[in-house]
C-alpha cells in the first residue's frame, strides 16, 4: 500500500493528521538537513502503522513523500 506525505519539518509538535483516505500530513521536530527528518517520519510511520515493513519510495528530498506500507 502507497501513502502519501506532506512534511512539515522543524515544527514544535510531531504529529500525525490523516488528510484523506491515503494521505497523511506529519509535523517533525528535526530539520530538512543530513536526512534526520526522513529518519524521523520513517520512525514514527512504523509506530503509526505498527510494522517495520515500511520504506520512503519517493520525495527523499522534497516535503512530499510517498512510503510503502507492506
Amino acid at each position: 500500500m502507497y501513502i502519501k506525505l506532506r512534511v512539515l519539518t522543524e515544527s514544535k509538535k510531531e504529529e500525525i493528521e490523516k488528510i484523506n483516505e491515503d494521505t497523511l500530513r506529519v509535523y517533525v521536530k528535526e530539520p530538512a538537513e543530513m536526512n534526520m527528518a526522513n529518519n524521523k517520519i520513517l520512525e514514527l510511520m512504523r509506530k503509526y502503522f505498527n510494522t517495520n515493513n515500511i520504506r520512503l519510495v519517493s520525495g527523499h528530498h522534497s516535503p512530499s513523500k510517498i512510503i510503502s506500507v507492506d
